[in-house]
């Protein structure tokens, strides 16, 4: 007959001490226990998962939670296990389990599914390290605690890690060759039947024990229907219900966070910090951005004008009226301009003004005749003319 229970489901660590004080054949009993163990457990991702530690002065995890879900595969790994000897670092392996074997990552299941936690350690030497405080702390998180004792194991050591009551979580056996006797001890303790591990409940999700009786629950996301079995989606994205910044959105059961435009997702994936939109390849302005309030405007340098399309520039006439300071001629230079005069004015030193020239004095005495007779000539050309205006 299957001697397999229908136990309640749990997330179980074997924790086994495989120091120089067990011979290689005693280990091999351990061995042998692991596996009738293993036998007994409604084994399945989701009824009962194990997980298998060995330690002495170091520890190794030989497989965590998440591994293996059928009695076949972890029966193999179970026999490939080798001894690790020296030394007995009992709190050492807790601490371990409990940082490294229960976590969500490495298999074990959510707080909200209300799976025991259960470790069985098998030790047949006295710890050499501080277990009593390391044990303390693991059940105080939730953690249960067997003690197995073999041969020379030291009692109080065995009662000061387990839990309580002690007469249900301390076992002790003379021998490694008797060890598989408590097989029976523990299926009693564990194959308690209830209806969520028969499978009869009718929860669509997530069945509580109550006693003889029984509740349903649903995965986080989830809320239960008025009919106390079947759940629905919540909306995580209701006010209240998440942590998003700035927007929401849902996401099959779950939710991410997002931002507004002109604004970037955090690294904690739920804050926004607003974004430099003029930064390079967020823009399309063809020469200057400018950032304004979580959106940007377009600009030209100095000489260009911003055409009708507010993207693009062209250069500017800088000599068109209003556009100059010259008080004559503006003469275009490029993209910028200089200042000139009309004929008979010079430009003055403010390179902006003009006045008119004035005619140099400095004139030879050849020329100075010449100015006097061309003078002289006017003077009888008006005269004879003055004379026949008479006439």
């Amino acid at each position: 007959a299957d001697t397999a229970c229908k136990n309640r489901p749990l997330d179980l660590v074997f924790i086994v001490d495989s120091s120089r004080s067990v011979r290689p054949e005693e280990f091999e009993k351990v061995k042998i226990f692991l596996s009738e163990m293993i036998d007994t457990l409604d084994v399945g991702e989701r009824t009962t998962r194990v997980a298998v530690m060995n330690y002495a002065s170091t520890v190794k995890v030989e497989f965590p939670l998440r591994t293996y879900f059928d009695k076949a595969s972890m029966k193999e790994a179970v026999s490939r296990i080798e001894p690790l000897s020296a030394g007995t670092m009992t709190g050492l392996a807790i601490q371990t389990a409990v940082d490294e074997i229960f976590t969500e990552e490495m298999g074990t299941r959510p707080a909200t599914f209300n799976i025991p936690k259960v470790v069985i350690v098998v030790t047949d030497g006295r710890p050499q390290d501080r277990v009593q405080d390391v044990a303390a702390s693991a059940r105080k998180a939730g953690i249960e605690i067997y003690a197995v004792g073999v041969d020379r194991a030291d009692m109080q050591s065995l009662r000061i890690m387990a839990s309580e009551p002690l007469d249900e979580h301390v076992f002790y056996v003379e021998t490694y060759g008797v060890i598989e006797k408590l097989t029976s001890r523990f299926r009693e303790t564990f194959c308690a039947v209830n209806v969520c591990a028969l499978g009869t409940h009718g929860c669509q999700q997530v069945c509580v024990s109550n006693g003889a009786s029984h509740l349903c629950d649903c995965y986080e996301g989830y809320t239960l229907n008025p009919d106390k079995r079947t759940c629905s989606a919540v909306d995580l994205c209701a006010p209240g219900r998440h942590e998003c910044d700035q927007i929401c959105v849902s996401n099959n059961g779950s939710y991410v966070c997002d931002c507004y435009e002109g604004y970037t997702l955090n690294p904690d994936k739920k804050t926004c910090s607003a974004m430099d939109m003029c930064a390079p390849g967020r823009h399309d302005c063809a020469q200057v951005c400018l950032s304004n309030d979580r959106s940007y405007s377009c600009g030209c340098y100095e000489g260009y004008t911003l055409n009708p399309d507010k993207k693009t520039c062209s250069a500017a006439d800088v000599c068109a009226p209003g556009r100059h300071d010259c008080e004559q001629v503006c003469v275009r230079d490029g993209l910028s301009y200089t200042c000139d005069c009309h004929h008979g004015y010079t430009l003055n030193p403010d390179r902006k003004t003009c006045s008119r020239a004035i005619m140099s004095s400095l004139v030879t005495t050849e020329e100075s005749c010449k100015c006097e007779a061309i003078i002289a000539l006017q003077d009888s050309v008006t005269s004879r003319l003055e004379a026949l205006s008479t006439k």
